[in-house]
Parts: C-alpha cells; structure tokens; sequence
C-alpha cells in the first residue's frame, strides 16, 4: 500500500480528480490523501466519495505556528509553506502509514511508479527527491532550484529530521521571489544530498518524471508521471505559462489525453452542483478541446491561450 498526500484548493478539484483518476488505473493499493485548502473542496470530495481517497480538513490540522505565518503570505505561497507538514499530517492521521509520498496536484500518472520505489528501497535511504533534469536551454536551476518538490517520499520516523528541518525553513521564509539563495519552499532541497546524505536519494532515472522543462530532452513514453507545470483553466480556456516549447507528439499523447481528463472531472463536478465556468457559445466542450488540440498544435507550442 502506497500512501500519497496532495493539497489544494477548490480551483485546483479538476487537476486533483485528474491525478485521482490515474492512480486508480495505475497506482495499484494506495490511498490518496488531500489536504482540502478551502471548505468548498472538502465539501464538494465529501460528496463525490471518490474510491481510495481520504480528506484531511485544513482546520483541522493547521497548527498556530502555521496560523501566525498565513497572513503575510499569499495563498500560492501558503499552499508552499504547508507542503512540508502535509506528510507529518498523515502520518499523525494513521498510524499504519510507514511511507507517504507528497505529490504535486497538477502530477499525472501514466503507468505504474513502481520502478521509482524500488530504487528507492535499494538505496536504503529515508527520503526520496527528484531533479529537474532540466534540458539545456530551459535550466532554470539557479533561480528555482536543482530539486523539484513535485514528487516526495518520507518514510516514517527515520525521515523525520529532514522533514521537520524543511518544515521550519519554510515557516521561517516561503515567498514567490528569489531571495538569499531561496525560493519558495525548493531552493532548501538543493543540499540535500550533502547536507543529510545518510537520509536522502535523488531519483537516479531521471525520466520517469517529465514535465514541460525536460520535454524536449527526454522520449515521453517511458514516464511514470507528467508534471503539468503551468497549464491552469481559465474559464473556458487552458493557458500554458513560462515559455516552454512541447514536441508535437507530447501535444498528441500527452497534453491532450490529459486535457480530456480535466474536462471528464469539471463535468463530473458540474453534476454535483459545483460552480464551474461554461464554454463559451458555439464550442462543443471536450470534444472542442481535443480538436484545438490536435488541429493547432502550434498554438500550444508557442504558450498562446488555447479555447475549449
């Protein structure tokens, strides 16, 4: 049984319904587990009653330490400095999890990760991170870090230094800026590997995670997961941010089966009463998307807004 632990809003429910989604075709026994940042998206889960899927209530477990930092910080920073507790979370919520992963909402899985954890358990270590792995021309590690908080693994107790480290880092700074040789909470990953070797293991195959930053570096079939990095919904428009460039048969195979998925999840959420943006008149919805997908690849590759 694989534990994995996510968190977001109720902006971000058709991304984590995505993510939902392919672990029930690719996660084999696992429990996923959101931290719901609003009322609305605890709510709206409560109901959906979604297979393999708890729910953990920010005000349930939001501590006063946390409390005292949330209002200097904007949301998308919160959400940053809350990521390091998210696993203490769950551990405390079950005593039965020996291993939870922390996944980024906005992650896909596109075949088993059963590869990443066997050579996490050969490595003997405690907790697991990934590289960037950025290709060349998008290397962006200076500023955003040699390390991605996209993909996580904490085992329990032996794990806890390094977790609770990083957590009070982050209670100490976590801003959307380069500052100091910090970013947001994933410049602290970047001595990691020095700083406690005896615990961690970065991800030796660094293609088993891609994302738009490494597209044109790696072949997309072998990834376990894709990270959908910078593509959020709009109303009825998805928009890809930060100047990346996708290969066409990234587009076909990847973007747009993903994209279908969302759509899947904001009809399932408009069926259970929760308000989500209509397309605009004359488009056809799904199927609409999947042909500006397929039809105007260039629109995509050069980061212009695509209409659904």
């Amino acid at each position: 049984m694989e534990h994995y632990v996510t968190l977001f809003d109720s902006m971000f429910l058709p991304q984590g319904l995505a993510l939902h989604a392919s672990l029930e075709r690719h996660g084999g026994a696992y429990t996923l587990w959101v931290l719901c940042m609003d009322e609305a998206a605890h709510d709206t889960l409560t109901r959906l009653k979604l297979p393999h899927l708890r729910t953990l209530r920010l005000s349930a477990v939001e501590t006063p330490e946390l409390k005292r930092v949330k209002e200097g910080r904007t949301r998308g920073e919160y959400c940053w400095t809350i990521t390091p507790f998210a696993p203490r979370f769950v551990f405390e919520a079950d005593p039965a999890v020996e291993r939870v992963t922390y996944l980024d909402a906005d992650l896909w899985f596109r075949r088993s990760p059963a590869p990443i954890f066997r050579e996490f358990a050969a490595s003997g270590k405690h907790v697991l991170i990934t590289d960037h792995a950025y290709a060349p021309e998008y290397d962006r590690s200076a500023g955003s870090g040699q390390y991605c908080v996209q993909f996580v693994t904490f085992r329990r107790g032996a794990s806890e230094p390094v977790r609770s480290w990083w957590a009070q880092r982050c209670l100490e700074w976590c801003y959307n800026r380069y500052e100091d040789g910090k970013f947001g909470d994933q410049k602290y990953l970047d001595d990691w590997p020095e700083r406690f070797a005896d615990s961690v293991h970065v991800l030796q195959q660094a293609d088993l995670l891609l994302a738009p930053w490494n597209a044109t570096r790696f072949p997309y079939g072998k990834a376990v997961a894709w990270h959908f990095h910078g593509l959020r919904l709009q109303g009825a428009r998805i928009v890809l941010a930060d100047g990346y460039a996708l290969p066409t048969p990234v587009v076909r195979n990847v973007y747009a089966p993903y994209v279908a998925e969302l759509r899947t999840g904001i009809e399932r959420l408009k069926q259970e009463g929760f308000a989500v943006p209509a397309a605009p008149p004359g488009r056809s919805g799904a199927r609409g998307l999947i042909n500006a997908l397929a039809h105007n690849l260039w629109r995509l590759r050069s980061r212009r807004v695509v209409d659904l």
